[in-house]
């Protein structure tokens, strides 16, 4: 099986502009990828929603070599990462079907295959 995270970018400022009513539809969207998946043979092995990018801290080396911390996201963007899933599957194509349950709004989605390292050498 093949571990593959989903990225979920999103605007921050529209989800919290949404009402509790709209918040919840988004979060049934969630619970009904989550249902497709197990019933399909994919298997969620981990995932997080994560907080608003304004609480982020960057970390970065400067030109001496000190490293300097940043308040805020790593990039400027409106869309930031709001959360992922991590999904073993056997069939990215099926995988990226159930995907389309999460756009059904218009956003994207991102699905990237994670590197296997448990066989590297030491």
């Amino acid at each position: 099986m093949t571990e593959y995270a989903v990225l979920l970018p999103g605007d921050e400022d529209a989800w919290e502009s949404l009402t509790p009513e709209e918040q919840a539809a988004v979060f049934a969207q969630h619970a009904e990828f989550s249902r497709l998946l197990e019933e399909r043979g994919h298997r969620i092995t981990g995932g997080a929603e994560l907080t608003h990018s304004r609480t982020a801290r960057t970390v970065r080396r400067t030109d001496d070599g000190a490293f300097h911390v940043t308040d805020g996201p790593y990039a400027e963007a409106v869309e930031q990462l709001s959360g992922f899933y991590l999904v073993e599957s056997d069939d990215l194509d099926d995988l990226l079907e159930v995907c389309r349950v999460l756009i059904a709004t218009g956003e994207a989605v991102e699905v990237r295959a994670v590197v296997d390292h448990s066989g590297d050498a030491a």
